[in-house]
């Protein structure tokens, strides 16, 4: 059995029907294929910035009598489009991210300052706030553009088109490791199209191998290194090259390798063998020639943990007033249409292994749970959860419901209470709690959250490693602006109610 059948290889949309995972490969064509693409967002990058800075501020100067208006727009918006050049926003590398406020922030905020120079050398006299007031809309688009232009690369890159074929050089086992993670998921640029293995050892990989290192980096062999990767990547048409390195694979032999290749005009990524670390936890320094990588904790106190505090005892405080009217509703819809009270309540394990009673709009039957061990072999998830798609217990106003998550609404109260937070991983019962391996409880070192990843990326849809996938990563990437962006994406998972039964 291949590599990619035994991680399950994901279906995706393509124009032809579906496609699996190695339906991905591009066609051949040269390092130009992409170019179209990547040409029209960078002009797209170019005419938002440009138009969102000239004509703002020259309109908003004009109209309050400030001097020189046309030099004054034109000035701000060469002083915004060097910065995004300075930051390389119009490279391939970074032509859009999810994470858009911070690093448009940053720039904005870096852009006002160049802008106050650059007004100086010239002689420009302008008013601050107007100026400031002006500058806003490009604040604003550039988020906008770069939210736009990721959600249109994650849509192309699931048809098979902007990707980039990748030749990974490594041992055996790290490469399948790095070909399992690829096949996980499509949202990225990347589709392996072959492999370049060190030593004799054979792989569980589906892609081909068209040649092979020596295992021993003192060989004469291995001084041709560089020689046999760069006909690899000729004969695959490889954009980049992956390097893994490996006991069998040296510092100094990576060292030769990437000259050659840089010599042989390929780009390299070296992989260092971590998974799901964010960007900002990140930091490269130089030691006696080394290059390291401190990877900082995720955050538990400051400032930023401060923040999410309040931030979540007066966002419930906030919804309970302005969706009490929906509670009302709610509550009578439930009332008329089944015995029973209106709320339900749980046990459910919250931060640090501590029970909580979690709140919910009663949504079954009032002996739903006696008739759970009745079920337990309809259950239709995997792992320690518990669901089934067409659950007998659950009412006709359950469904609706469940449909639109307003069961959910109650657990603000968990929330001003401190037992849960806004955004945060799945609250799990006791009994899934007591199947949980080292690695599962580690979802529960922070608060469970009213929503989360798992709400906004597909809910009871998700296999249970998925789940906990998407759990760690919050738990270990977590971030004020990160929380915020959930919040937003759930507005549109609500509506959606996909994977909500």
């Amino acid at each position: 059995m291949g590599l990619f059948e035994a991680a399950g290889a994901r279906v995706i949309d393509s124009p032809a029907g579906t496609a699996t995972e190695l339906d991905r490969v591009p066609e051949r064509g040269g390092k130009g294929r992409n170019k179209p693409t990547e040409r029209r967002l960078r002009q797209l990058a170019l005419a938002v910035d440009t138009g969102g800075v000239l004509l703002p501020v020259w309109l908003l100067c004009a109209v309050t009598q400030q001097p020189q208006p046309l030099l004054t727009a034109a000035l701000a918006s060469a002083s915004w489009l060097a910065v995004g050049a300075s930051k390389n926003r119009y490279s391939r590398e970074e032509p859009a991210g999810d994470d858009a406020v911070l690093p448009v922030l940053r720039d904005w905020l870096t852009m006002l300052g160049v802008l106050a120079v650059v007004c100086v050398a010239a002689r420009v006299e302008v008013s601050l706030k107007v100026c400031v007031f002006a500058l806003l809309p490009c604040l604003a688009l550039g988020v906008a553009r770069r939210k736009l232009v990721h959600r249109y690369l994650l849509a192309i890159r699931r048809r098979a088109q902007a990707l980039r074929r990748v030749l990974i050089v490594g041992e055996a086992g790290a490469v399948d490791v790095v070909l399992a993670e690829l096949a996980h998921r499509t949202d990225h640029e990347y589709v392996v199209v072959g492999s370049c293995l060190v030593g004799e050892e054979t792989t569980d990989s589906a892609v081909p191998v068209p040649a092979r290192l020596s295992s021993d980096g003192n060989t004469p062999e291995a001084a041709l290194d560089g020689e046999t990767v760069l006909g690899c990547a000729a004969e695959l048409d490889a954009d980049l090259v992956f390097v893994a390195p490996g006991r069998q694979l040296s510092a100094a032999r990576v060292r030769r390798l990437a000259w050659a290749l840089h010599d042989g005009g390929r780009n390299l990524a070296i992989l260092p063998g971590l998974i799901d670390v964010s960007q900002h936890r990140v930091r490269l320094a130089k030691a006696a020639g080394l290059t390291v990588m401190h990877i900082h904790p995720a955050a538990r106190r400051g400032m930023p943990v401060l923040l999410k505090q309040i931030t979540d005892r007066l966002g419930a405080l906030l919804l309970l007033m302005l969706l009490s009217p929906v509670f009302a509703l709610v509550a009578a819809a439930i009332r008329l249409t089944s015995s029973g009270p209106v709320f339900y309540w749980q046990i459910r394990v919250g931060q640090d292994l501590m029970p909580f009673r979690m709140w919910k709009f009663r949504t079954m039957v009032v002996t739903a749970d006696r008739m759970r061990a009745a079920l337990e072999a309809a259950n239709e998830h995997d792992g320690a959860m518990f669901k089934i798609r067409r659950d007998p217990r659950v009412t006709s106003v359950g469904r609706v419901l469940r449909r639109f998550s307003l069961d959910e609404l109650p657990q603000l109260f968990n929330v001003l209470a401190g037992h849960m937070s806004l955004v945060g991983p799945r609250p799990p019962l006791p009994e899934e709690v007591e199947r949980y391996d080292g690695t599962e409880l580690r979802r529960l070192s922070v608060k469970p959250g009213l929503t989360g990843l798992w709400q906004v990326s597909g809910r009871s849809d998700l296999t249970w490693d998925e789940t906990v996938a998407l759990d760690l990563s919050y738990v270990d990437n977590w971030s004020y602006t990160r929380d915020i962006g959930v919040l937003v994406r759930t507005v549109r998972a609500v509506v959606d109610g996909r994977g909500a039964y």
